[in-house]
């Protein structure tokens, strides 16, 4: 089992982002790599939790360490992965085939990479790309243009709040727009349990794809755009 989900908005995104990864499978079912999840603190921030077994583990390690209440979180099966100052969070699903080329790269400029897991490269590469766009949309197209594979991927920056962005290539995503809030998941299934509006599917298009999901007070704004900056739905 591995899928990634998203939510931001009115409600708590902790929350909505605990019954998507319930939709993903059974709930008594351990994930390979755990279960993780981060949201964007109301108060600035980021927190996150993981933890190994069934989804209930992740259930009581957030009993004991609450994580700080907000509108807008992502989760996976799986760890997320963070930057190095840990104001980036990274949620990634598929593969990413010049891992080896990308840690070699980033480490020369002075990175510290573990190594072994794509979504740690991705989190790297949206922090550096961040830091010279200051927008979130350019800084994960900037992403995609490094990673090769096939891929679905989720970002937070704990300097873009109410800000969630997505990108896809070969693998499908699934966008779910509501009244004041937003929903994406690598998996349609993580949608069960939290009905939405208007359904965005965004699979089998050629190149990527990149979604900029943003809270303005009690609304979702949704930007679609290609890999070059090409507007596909404002």
């Amino acid at each position: 089992m591995c899928g990634i989900v998203g939510y931001t908005g009115v409600r708590s995104a902790l929350d909505v982002v605990l019954a998507q990864l319930a939709g993903l499978g059974p709930p008594g079912e351990p994930a390979a790599g755990g279960w993780g999840v981060a949201v964007l603190a109301d108060g600035g921030g980021l927190g996150t939790c993981v933890a190994d077994g069934p989804l209930a583990a992740l259930d009581e390690a957030l009993r004991l360490r609450p994580l700080p209440s907000g509108g807008c979180g992502l989760g996976l099966a799986g760890r997320p992965q963070l930057d190095e100052a840990g104001r980036v969070a990274v949620a990634l699903a598929g593969e990413v085939v010049n891992l080896p080329a990308l840690t070699a790269e980033l480490t020369a400029r002075g990175h510290a990479m573990r190594g072994g897991d794509p979504g740690e490269a991705g989190a790297h590469l949206f922090a550096e790309a961040f830091s010279s766009a200051a927008d979130p949309a350019e800084a994960m197209r900037q992403v995609c243009r490094a990673l090769r594979g096939d891929f679905a991927l989720l970002a937070l920056h704990a300097d873009a709040p109410d800000t969630l962005v997505a990108a896809r290539r070969g693998l499908p995503l699934t966008v779910g727009l509501g009244v004041g809030e937003a929903l994406v998941a690598s998996d349609e299934a993580a949608f069960a349990a939290q009905p939405t509006g208007e359904v965005l599917r965004l699979d089998g298009t050629p190149g990527e794809q990149v979604v900029l999901l943003r809270r303005e007070w009690d609304e979702v704004g949704c930007e679609i755009t290609d890999a070059e900056g090409g507007v596909l739905r404002a």
